[in-house]
């Protein structure tokens, strides 16, 4: 099998490129070979690549600046996929395409279903419901796959931040009613792969969710974080009210997983197992430098 990627160096296209092997090529495109703020060129990449599948793994991710970027947010998560995904239907080729929780409203306490209402609070989440519109709207064999609170020793991401802050800090105070489930990129990258098999084979796809067990809060992933990397911080929980952002956050991340399980056999993997494996990768990359 060999797949297209969309995204080279973020989370997600990291591990998909760890994953390679002789029956797993991946052809991973930098901002440099397809830039999404080019959705015609992204597109013709699509139309001249030899693949069986395509994985977009790229997108604007930086949530608060998206509030005074908005155009330009939804024409890397909306348009480009977009077109993306055209290019995919124009030669049946699955398209496999990352979304998130941010397309909810955060209200209330029940895991949110695929089929459940959307209502995004922020310019983030109201650019990646664009983007799932217009993968359906190509009416191509495609998948949406919904995920929350990412992690990895790849790029920018929660655990990187709270291991850097304990370095100079022995007390953090730290959101604790924001609810959902922390997912390490790598899951992320073998769930995607077995997608892209599944529906090369003929699996039809859809829009499905995908997030770590069990769910907690930013202020319990922060203390398991400390507890695993033997920082001793102390974490107290906190209000959103008491850490305003310029995007408004949900307070329930909450997601379902169940159709994810019933059409790939995919179960969402217990978050703590990929933290740890993650403080490990990060404790090993620091004492190979000093």
């Amino acid at each position: 099998m060999k797949l297209l990627v969309f995204g080279k160096f973020g989370q997600v296209a990291t591990e998909l490129c760890a994953l390679a092997g002789p029956d797993l090529r991946i052809l991973s495109l930098s901002r440099a070979q397809a830039d999404l703020e080019d959705p015609e060129t992204c597109a013709a990449r699509i139309r001249e690549a030899e693949v069986d599948a395509v994985i977009n793994a790229a997108a604007f991710t930086a949530v608060d600046q998206a509030e005074d970027e908005e155009i330009r947010a939804t024409v890397i998560n909306a348009e480009a996929p977009g077109a993306m995904a055209r290019a995919a239907a124009e030669r049946a080729l699955p398209f496999l395409h990352i979304s998130t929780d941010y397309v909810f409203d955060g209200s209330g306490d029940a895991p949110r279903m695929p089929g459940d209402p959307v209502a995004p609070l922020n310019a983030y989440g109201r650019s990646k419901l664009a983007g799932e519109i217009a993968v359906r709207a190509a009416a191509g064999p495609h998948a949406i796959l919904r995920t929350s609170w990412v992690f990895s020793v790849h790029g920018n991401n929660f655990v990187k931040t709270m291991l850097r802050l304990s370095e100079t800090r022995d007390a953090l105070s730290v959101v604790a009613d924001q609810i959902g489930g922390p997912t390490p990129a790598a899951d992320i990258a073998r769930a995607l792969v077995i997608m892209s098999r599944a529906m090369i084979a003929g699996q039809k796809g859809g829009t499905y969710h995908f997030n770590g067990t069990p769910t907690t809060s930013w202020a319990g992933f922060a203390r398991e974080t400390f507890r695993l990397a033997g920082r001793g911080v102390a974490v107290t929980g906190i209000p959103t009210a008491d850490y305003p952002t310029p995007a408004v956050r949900p307070l329930n991340s909450r997601l379902d997983c169940a159709t994810l399980e019933t059409d790939f056999g995919i179960t969402p993997a217990d978050w703590k197992v990929g933290l740890a494996r993650v403080i490990t990768e990060l404790g090993n990359a620091e004492r190979n430098r000093a």
